[in-house]
């Protein structure tokens, strides 16, 4: 299957390949994406409203209990009220002490002043001595066979209702009834505390969606839109009964439109019953903006893709151009002419191309005329050879012939009795030896120390009093393989430069220690020292940065080859203190080969 997909591929032009890959890679999987998007979209939409509906939802009932507590503070103070048992209780026999007494008993007024969520107090007694004054309310059949009524006498606890009857000071508001009973008169009563309105409506107002408190008769008693307040599920015709609606959040359909219901239960503490809030929002009224931005977004991304489409389409039709251009010029230099030059401008691959095409046909044609000088080449190449083996051989000559004349001035000398002078020049040859045989790789350190020591002596013989040397050597040290001439530049350099300047002369030391895995080599002097300046000039020549003076070429050499053998970490270590002392040492390990 995949080789019939690529000898398809294969046969297609390069311009069909770049816009059916357009097609298939960007534009179809662009769609399908944007497709996606729009759902993810309206659903996050959907979801991100649920949400908010329902934080709301949680916030109102939170804020409605805070609310229903102060009217039950309120019922719980008058319940034990001795001054309103007394006043409900008592047979009056006239009209002047009934309103002495409705006028010494203020809390009812005074309770409605100081709590903003209630806006009225009531307490309904069959006393026939009272009158009617809008709080102290005296029983009649109306009140008796209310539904409000019948549940409060028949129950201890608190009860919720929206109240809408026709009495003679109708309330419709939601109000707080509870049953208040006196044994000591064997009688009781009914206290309601009417909520404040304004304040249960004030707490909806600001909702974006549906939002409205019923009881559990279904009776709306507050609302977003004040006009529901007082109408029933029913009336409002949303398809919802009290007793089917139940905490939650579900799909129906209401006035024909798909919704979304959102309720919760609020019962406050010691109640018979209970209230709940209903939010109800359409499903379209909250997709509708999400419908429009994908709708838009989809039109957008559709010209987007038409116009790259196009682009793709220019871009194919001018590479396959300079692609046919490129390979008519390849099949000129496959006839054999190599005077084609290819024109095509550009930075691209193809570009890149036609100057690495403009490159090879130069190549071949050198190397058709290298092919008639390599002869030649390789000729002047063995006469070069040789020419450095016979300058070689030269080079050792003359050392030799230096070696057996410094011998031969020895022998004179001691024949002559001068001691003295025989072993300087004993030194000197033993000197000259040793540096012949320094094209080795390794030395051992023994050898150079007795190098280093043949040094010394033949400088303590020029400079006399003014040049003193100690070597101390770990006999440990002296089997280890060492480069050669590694430490011998060192103490040449303490001696010429330790001299300098220093009229009192200068004192070498040499210390090499073994320890467990490594070898410590220092070279001492109490010379003139190195300034500052001097010190970093050095250490910057050593490490290879180039300098026009080659005063230090010997530590130089030495410090390469130290980090060439053994690592950066071995390179020498120079300290230095003007006018007083000059420390060189490194430390090459010994733990491997």
């Amino acid at each position: 299957m995949l080789h019939r997909i690529a000898r398809l591929s294969n046969n297609l032009k390069m311009k069909n390949k770049l816009i059916l890959s357009f097609v298939l890679i960007v534009m179809a999987p662009v769609l399908i994406i944007g497709g996606a998007v729009t759902f993810y979209f309206r659903q996050q939409a959907l979801d991100n409203a649920i949400n908010q509906a329902t934080n709301n939802v949680e916030k109102i009932k939170s804020q409605t209990l805070t609310m229903l507590r102060v009217p039950t503070d309120v019922s719980n103070l008058l319940l034990f009220d001795e001054n309103l048992k007394q006043l409900i209780n008592t047979r009056y026999t006239s009209a002047l002490e009934l309103t002495k007494s409705y006028l010494s008993y203020t809390k009812f007024s005074d309770y409605v002043r100081q709590y903003k969520e209630v806006s009225a107090i009531r307490f309904y007694m069959d006393n026939p001595s009272l009158i009617n004054n809008s709080e102290y309310i005296p029983l009649n059949n109306q009140i008796k066979q209310a539904h409000w009524y019948q549940k409060a006498m028949s129950s201890k606890v608190i009860g919720w209702f929206y109240i809408p009857d026709e009495e003679e000071s109708p309330i419709h508001r939601l109000s707080l009834v509870r049953k208040v009973s006196y044994p000591e008169y064997h009688s009781s009563g009914v206290l309601m505390v009417v909520l404040n309105q304004d304040g249960l409506n004030g707490m909806l107002k600001q909702e974006q969606f549906d939002t409205f408190i019923v009881d559990e008769q279904g009776f709306v008693i507050a609302a977003n839109n004040p006009a529901k307040v007082g109408q029933t599920l029913e009336q409002m015709k949303l398809g919802l009964k009290p007793e089917t609606v139940n905490k939650g959040t579900y799909n129906q359909v209401i006035k024909g439109s798909p919704s979304y219901v959102i309720t919760d239960n609020l019962v406050p503490e010691s109640s018979m019953n209970g209230l709940r809030v209903i939010s109800i929002f359409t499903t379209e009224s909250i997709v509708k903006d999400a419908n429009r931005v994908s709708f838009m977004g989809f039109l957008f991304m559709l010209l987007v893709l038409v116009i790259a489409l196009l682009f793709v389409y220019i871009v194919s039709v001018l590479t396959t151009g300079r692609l046919l251009q490129l390979s008519r010029q390849l099949n000129m230099v496959a006839l054999g002419k190599f005077d084609v030059e290819s024109r095509i401008d550009g930075n691209d691959e193809i570009g890149q191309l036609s100057r690495q095409f403009n490159y090879m046909v130069s190549s071949i044609q050198q190397l058709m005329n290298q092919v008639v000088e390599k002869t030649e080449y390789n000729n002047a190449l063995e006469i070069a050879q040789k020419e450095i083996r016979l300058k070689m051989m030269a080079s050792q000559i003359n050392p030799h012939f230096l070696f057996n004349a410094l011998e031969s001035i020895r022998m004179n000398a001691l024949l002559k009795g001068e001691k003295e002078i025989a072993h300087i020049v004993r030194l000197l040859g033993k000197l000259m030896r040793k540096n012949l045989e320094a094209g080795r790789e390794k030395t051992t350190l023994r050898e150079e120390v007795e190098m280093i020591r043949s040094y010394l002596e033949i400088q303590k013989f020029r400079y006399e009093e003014r040049l003193n040397f100690n070597i101390t050597i770990d006999p440990a040290a002296e089997g280890v393989l060492i480069p050669p001439l590694i430490i011998q530049p060192l103490v040449e350099n303490a001696v010429v430069h330790g001299m300098e300047n220093k009229s009192d002369g200068v004192e070498v030391n040499v210390t090499i220690k073994a320890m467990y895995d490594r070898l410590q080599i220092a070279v001492e002097d109490n010379g003139a020292g190195i300034t500052e300046e001097r010190m970093d000039e050095i250490i910057q020549y050593i490490s290879g940065t180039e300098d026009s003076e080659n005063r230090s070429i010997g530590l130089r050499n030495v410090h390469q080859r130290l980090t060439m053998v053994f690592g950066q970490k071995a390179g020498l270590q120079i300290t230095s203190t003007y006018g007083e002392r000059t420390r060189i040492s490194f430390v090459i390990p010994t733990g491997e080969e």
